[in-house]
């Protein structure tokens, strides 16, 4: 009984310690380090060094299995890192997906550090290494609930050495490259492991397991001994040369296009940063990855562009998925994805202390033929309120021009207010807003809510929409109020309510090789404004992921939709459906393979009723690395669509395979191809990239890409890019006001002026 009561007290006393904020101490040296991961400098055997990492994956009741130990430092401009991360099976390979920036950091063996200089448990950033000392930098955002989003590039140094029982890892970060306010001498900070031999993520201050290991509101505090300095003047002036030639078979014209811009990046304080950009140019960008639209609405990709990333979160994660007031792809790229010309543009962004956030962007686009000029400028602010959460406001403005002078009529305006809820220990997320937009002749409003409870066990969603017909974002994305009318051939604005519930139960299994088995219930229901049901969705789902991050499930799904309009379901030239009710069950089974393996794949599989007739979707795809250098991966999109043999709609076939293939000479020069071959576009599109990255942040480019006819194989357009890329600091005050100067006063800005 004694020794009972000893494990009881034991127990909860592990347990109270590992909820507790751990803390670590930052000392400054004044010796420079040289960044060689030998650890020989005197100010490491005297820094603080902390351990005892805790599992956060498989579990997060355990003390990690491998032992980490971490120490901080600080110079005159740079933060230190430096990691000893031991390992007993140094004789098996490490899991390294490639050499390329900006690595996955759930797939590759890797040390990271969390950063929230504002402790506000809403936004920082991460800086990660792999033992083969490839750099991963991001910025968290939404308090690190959906990871890092790693689109975010800087400078900072880092060297990995390998040694029989440990690989050690140092890091440099320049101060200039992180926002800050040096007046605050407490930090959140956390550290995590991810050893892949074992499938163990590990962390210094514990991370339920329920949460993303990148989780600010889990961070341990990082206490400054001296004030960290102030970052000075830091310019970064970037400018780009390129020269492309394109050929389009099918006019029989050919162009040769060079081109010369730059952007700059000035820290007009440590928190507060103003992006410029001059004739930008995007041509390096990965190309989009297609997918096949049998969806009546329009489909959202991402954002790569650079200039549009760091603090994105103010402008972008305002609204909803499907109703975005501000969705940046909208300047410079038109209805078809074709590139228009930005003649420049200016973004402010981030903090004016612990409680304000601002952001405000303005861009002016050259126009086309049909197409007039146009700016675009986008104002928010953000206020902290309580431990996470925020309010915030938007202003998005759309202005078309003839040549200098303003078209009255041709406008468009979005206000919105926003409440952000996040409890301290991010159990509670939740979010509502409302907009109100401006257009010649029409005005309309939109609101929502979220809230979600997410638990070790339960996670529960709440979700209510509302979208006036009349709403408009032209710089934003809300498809959903567009419905084609294929009689007249015109988009038809209808008003819609959505509910949606969901109710997830999450058990994780005492077994070696199953991690949680979890069930879940999920309900959307659109209605139109006399609360009539136009789409219901219903499903039933059962998901399993083993320890070794296997997943598998199943789900069966009920679904009921009201075709407004006569509509061709297929996409493929059909007989239209006819106007009405539909509903049709479909069944859904899918399996990911576990990621340390260097044969990975995944498989989905969907059969059921599909209006009138049945469809049956297959997907999956297949990825082999040769460590470290080479992987080959292709990804596969079937879709069949048949009916009743008396029926008048013919069977209806879709393929979409996207096979890819990269090679990493080194850590600084890249080759990709990747092919897609889509019969519902009736092309085959190949790009290849090489990509050299001869300074920290400067790269040549070569991008070559083809486009094909899909049944005929014809060649319809080819192109060449070659493009260079320089990174260039600017400490100098002169310098800087030069820059400042000159790009406030180009031309370009006019604009705005008239």
């Amino acid at each position: 009984m004694k020794h009972l009561t000893f494990t009881f007290f034991l127990f909860f006393y592990l347990i109270a310690i590992s909820q507790e904020k751990r803390s670590i101490s930052i000392t400054k040296t004044s010796n420079d380090i040289e960044i060689d991961g030998l650890l020989n400098e005197p100010i490491w055997s005297t820094a603080q060094k902390v351990g005892d990492f805790w599992q956060q994956y498989p579990a997060d009741v355990n003390k990690a299995t491998t032992r980490t130990e971490v120490m901080l430092c600080m110079g005159e401009h740079n933060l230190y890192v430096a990691a000893i991360c031991f390992d007993k099976q140094m004789n098996l390979p490490f899991t390294v997906q490639s050499l390329k920036r900006d690595f996955s950091f759930p797939r590759n063996d890797a040390f990271a550090i969390f950063i929230d200089p504002f402790k506000d448990q809403s936004n920082g950033f991460s800086f990660a290494v792999s033992p083969e000392g490839v750099q991963r930098e991001g910025t968290l955002t939404n308090g690190g609930a959906f990871g890092v989003t790693t689109a975010w590039d800087n400078k900072w140094f880092s060297k990995v050495t390998v040694l029989e029982d440990r690989w050690i890892v140092e890091m440099k970060i320049p101060f200039k490259s992180i926002r800050y306010k040096e007046s605050e001498l407490e930090w959140g900070v956390n550290f995590a492991r991810n050893n892949l031999k074992i499938n163990e993520t590990s962390v210094w201050n514990p991370v339920p397991v329920n949460f993303n290991v990148a989780s600010l509101s889990y961070s341990g505090n990082l206490v400054w001994e001296t004030p960290p300095p102030k970052a000075g003047v830091n310019v970064s002036f970037i400018p780009y040369v390129s020269a492309g030639a394109f050929r389009d078979f099918d006019n029989n014209t050919s162009e040769f296009k060079p081109n010369i811009g730059f952007d700059a990046k000035i820290a007009l304080s440590s928190s507060l940063n103003l992006d410029l950009t001059v004739n930008p140019d995007f041509s390096q960008i990965d190309v989009d990855v297609q997918v096949t639209n049998l969806n009546r609405f329009s489909i959202f990709f991402p954002e790569k562009r650079q200039f549009f990333i760091e603090n994105s979160d103010l402008f972008s994660r305002f609204g909803f998925s499907k109703i975005r007031p501000f969705f940046s792809r909208k300047i410079g790229l038109d209805d078809n994805g074709q590139q228009l010309t930005i003649l420049g543009g200016a973004r402010l962004s981030g903090k004016l202390n612990k409680n304000w956030r601002i952001g405000l962007l303005n861009m002016q686009t050259e126009g086309a033929a049909g197409l007039n000029p146009e700016n675009y400028t986008v104002a928010t602010f953000q206020r902290k309120l309580f431990k996470a959460s925020n309010i915030s406001a938007i202003v998005v403005n759309r202005q078309a021009f003839d040549h200098t002078e303003i078209i009255h009529n041709d406008y468009n305006r979005v206000l919105g207010a926003q409440f952000n809820l996040q409890s301290a220990n991010s159990k509670y997320r939740g979010k509502a807003f409302y907009m109100q937009s401006f257009s010649p002749n029409l005005k309309d409003f939109s609101h929502a809510s979220w809230l979600m409870r997410n638990t070790r066990n339960w996670t529960l969603h709440w979700n209510h929409e509302y979208v006036g017909k009349d709403f408009r974002t032209d710089v934003g994305f809300v498809p959903r109020i567009q419905n084609y009318d294929s009689n007249t051939g015109l988009y038809i604005y209808k008003s819609y309510w959505r509910l949606e519930p969901s109710v997830t139960y999450c058990k994780y299994v005492k077994n070696k090789k199953i991690n949680y088995i979890s069930p879940s219930v999920y309900w959307s229901e659109y209605l139109d404004t006399d609360y009539n049901s136009t789409e219901s969705v219903v499903s039933t789902n059962l998901s399993t992921q083993m320890t070794n991050k296997s997943r598998f499930g199943v789900s069966l799904m009920n679904q009921t939709v009201k075709l407004l309009f006569d509509s061709d379901i297929t996409f493929s030239g059909n007989p239209v459906h006819q106007a009405g009710k539909y509903t049709f069950q479909t069944i859904t089974t899918y399996y990911n393979s576990t990621t340390n393996k260097l044969l990975g794949f995944k498989f989905r599989a969907r059969f059921g009723g599909y209006y009138l007739g049945k469809k049956l979707t297959l997907s999956g795809s297949l990825d082999y690395r040769i460590q470290p250098k080479f992987r080959i991966s292709v990804s596969f999109d079937q879709n069949e669509i048949w009916f009743d043999e008396t029926s008048t709609y013919n069977a209806v076939s879709f393929t979409l395979i996207k096979p890819r293939i990269e090679y990493q000479f080194n850590k600084k020069m890249f080759l990709s191809t990747f092919i897609q071959y889509n019969t519902q576009r009736e092309n085959i599109s190949i790009n290849a990239r090489f990509q050299y990255r001869f300074k920290p942040m400067s790269d040549l480019f070569i991008v070559y890409t083809d486009n094909y006819n899909a049944n005929i194989l014809g060649i319809k357009n080819r192109a060449l890019v070659i493009k260079l890329v320089w990174w260039l600091n600017m400490q100098c005050k002169v310098l800087s006001y030069f820059v400042v100067n000159r790009i406030y006063n180009n031309q370009v800005f006019n604009f705005n002026s008239n």
